[in-house]
């Protein structure tokens, strides 16, 4: 049975908080953003983790209490073009999925299926979300089939230019990002990077289905998965 999970603590104002969602043998659950900084840097093929300025919820993905995954959600690469997507969203009122890890061989479509609960809790402990998105990335083959598999609308694809240096890869914007020490890297080594375009394939899930018709991109048929 799909439920809710809630803090054992008692809380002042009634209902105890909202942690999580799942079944009893399968459920996320939110955690320490540490945590899954280390996880994602330990096991997603990015090896790196979503920056604290952009991360803004951390959840474990368990299978029998085992922790077999980490999802982070945060802000976009320009936090503020989110009204640029749907009109008049306000920076506080959308999420990205921005890194996730599930291991191997732990049961029929786990992908999916954390997705599915993590959208369920977000939409109980967070109402102000109205939408999320997320880019699947050529990198991982499919062309986003575990985002079709959870009903997101698909609004096409772009090509992005990435760095690859000692084995890392790095978005191109970064050279433009004055925050970030990785752009000193890339600039000091990018003789030696190796440049790549990758295809990135957009998803977004409306929480909100009225948010839909404020959508400025148009909606197009879900691409084939192995064609």
């Amino acid at each position: 049975m799909k439920k809710y999970i809630f803090n054992n603590q008692s809380s002042l104002w009634g209902e105890p908080e909202c942690i999580g969602f799942g079944t009893d043998d399968f459920y996320v659950k939110e955690i320490e953003r540490k945590l899954a900084y280390d996880i994602i840097i330990k096991n997603h093929y990015s090896k790196k983790g979503d920056s604290i300025a952009h991360n803004k919820i951390n959840l474990g993905i368990f299978n029998n209490i085992k922790l077999i995954g980490v999802l982070q959600y945060g802000y976009a690469m320009n936090p503020a073009s989110c009204d640029k997507i749907v009109e008049g969203t306000k920076i506080n009122e959308y999420l990205e999925l921005n890194r996730m890890w599930i291991a191997d061989n732990v049961g029929k479509y786990p992908e999916s299926k954390s997705i599915s609960y993590s959208l369920k809790y977000i939409k109980k402990k967070y109402p102000n979300i109205k939408w999320i998105q997320s880019f699947a990335d050529e990198r991982c083959g499919g062309f986003g089939i575990v985002y079709q598999a959870c009903s997101f609308n698909y609004f096409g694809e772009h090509k992005s230019v990435f760095w690859e240096i000692d084995g890392e890869v790095y978005h191109n914007s970064i050279l433009t990002n004055n925050k970030r020490k990785a752009k000193y890297k890339l600039k000091d080594k990018k003789k030696d990077a190796i440049k790549k375009e990758l295809r990135q394939f957009r998803y977004i899930k409306f929480l909100d289905q009225r948010e839909k018709k404020k959508c400025l991109l148009k909606e197009q048929p879900y691409p084939k998965h192995y064609k």
